[in-house]
């Protein structure tokens, strides 16, 4: 009897067994609440995202229709910068729960203004929301071990090994079809509503295929893991009970201790400042400019845009280029601090991708962040998108100042615009 025919009987013998058929219910209803609860956050940001971008742009004529000069048009004019999910992101919502992903930027020093939510959110984060991703690492395993922790023992507890074992021609080749089935069965439970909910998202095929591979290839490493236990001498005088209880303590190991862990020992390992004391560090240098000689900034200026040299006389006690010159004088002085930061957390994110191979639950979690674009990486690459935005519109806004350009709102109309493309 081949291995396929000897699945196709047990499925239909434990078709017929009703806690079985339950737990894949529950399997299934959990799956469909990941999916349409995944779905709702990220059409909610996307919605969030579509009525802030219509409204900016109306705030922003409003306020620019009401000014006289380019400094004041910087000045009250706010900019709208944000990060719109991916089309598969429903399934891992990642770091968008904990960092943010829209902000309404100034031309005033930016530094501060990125960081200033930093309290909020840390940069680490072991466990999430329920979404699908959350289902796959952390409860899939749960149901491969409520599956299969009783394979034997509970043939051995109801008098019917001896004749199982004596009646089938390879004893393993039982044991592997029955939990091949089972796991078949959660597998399909746990993917037709993510399969659902990407055709609804229309989630490219790449993204799909990877996820599911990945469901794949966890929930097959849960199964093994089982088998062998229960499969083992010691397993062989053991009840129902005390083998579920290793499989859990296993369990509990991999998917809490290790990961809270390691987020403590990365922590310890690797210093880096906070989003205070670069906010703190930026308004401070800002705040002091105004006491100090207009040399002493125009000095720090120009050590990074030495082409306005011949364009700093001042007439005046305030003039406009000279206060967007502190400012940027004010991310100066936090630029060495915000690098360490970025580069504290790119090192932790490393060190936490280490952790994770001694736990297929976390390194799970993390594959699905990663192929949705929540990770770290995309929250680091939406600041820096914000930076970059920022930098053109002061590209735009100091010819205009310096040069003492005159004020028209037609020129305005010039003004860059921010975009964002987004991944799949």
């Amino acid at each position: 009897m081949t291995l396929f025919s000897n699945i196709s009987r047990e499925a239909k013998f434990l078709a017929k067994q009703r806690y079985i058929l339950v737990l894949l219910s529950i399997a299934f209803l959990l799956s469909v609440f990941a999916v349409w609860s995944g779905i709702s956050e990220t059409r909610s940001q996307i919605n969030t995202i579509e009525r802030l971008i219509e409204k900016d742009a109306i705030d922003r004529a409003s306020v620019l229709a009401k000014q006289k000069d380019y400094g004041s048009a910087a000045y009250y004019s706010f900019h709208l910068t944000y990060s719109a999910p991916s089309d598969i992101a429903f399934a891992a919502i990642g770091q968008r729960d904990i960092s943010p992903w829209k902000h309404r930027i100034r031309m005033l020093a930016i530094e501060g203004q990125i960081y200033e939510t930093d309290a909020d959110n840390p940069e680490l984060s072991f466990l999430g929301r329920f979404d699908f991703a959350f289902l796959v690492s952390v409860l899939l395993p749960l149901f491969v071990i409520l599956l299969l922790h009783d394979l034997r023992s509970a043939e051995r507890e109801a008098g019917r090994y001896d004749l199982l074992i004596s009646t089938s021609r390879s004893k393993q080749r039982l044991w592997l079809s029955r939990a091949i089935a089972l796991c078949s069965a959660l597998c399909i439970a746990l993917l037709v509503p993510f399969i659902i909910g990407a055709l609804i998202t229309q989630a490219p095929l790449t993204s799909v295929g990877l996820i599911t591979l990945v469901v794949i290839v966890h929930l097959l490493f849960w199964m093994v893991l089982a088998l062998g236990v229960t499969a083992s001498k010691f397993a062989a005088k053991q009840s129902s009970a005390q083998i579920a209880s290793v499989l859990l303590s296993i369990w509990l190991v991999v998917t809490v201790l290790i990961p809270v862990g390691s987020d403590f020992a990365i922590d310890a390992m690797v210093e880096n400042p906070n989003g205070g004391e670069i906010v703190l560090t930026q308004r401070e240098a800002v705040n002091d400019a105004w006491d100090l000689p207009f040399n002493t900034t125009w000095g720090d200026f120009l050590t990074t845009h030495p082409q306005w040299e011949d364009k700093v006389q001042m007439g005046e006690s305030f003039e406009w280029k000279w206060y967007y010159a502190f400012q940027q004088v004010g991310d100066q002085k936090a630029e060495i601090l915000s690098k360490a930061y970025r580069t504290a957390t790119l090192t932790k994110n490393t060190l936490a991708e280490r952790f994770a191979l001694m736990s297929p639950p976390m390194l799970t979690q993390r594959l699905l962040s990663s192929i949705a674009d929540t990770d770290t990486n995309a929250s680091i690459k939406y600041e820096q998108a914000i930076r970059e935005y920022h930098k053109a519109l002061r590209h735009f806004y100091y010819p205009l100042m310096f040069n003492e350009a005159e004020f028209t709102l037609e020129t305005l109309s010039g003004l860059p615009q921010f975009s964002h493309t987004k991944s799949n």
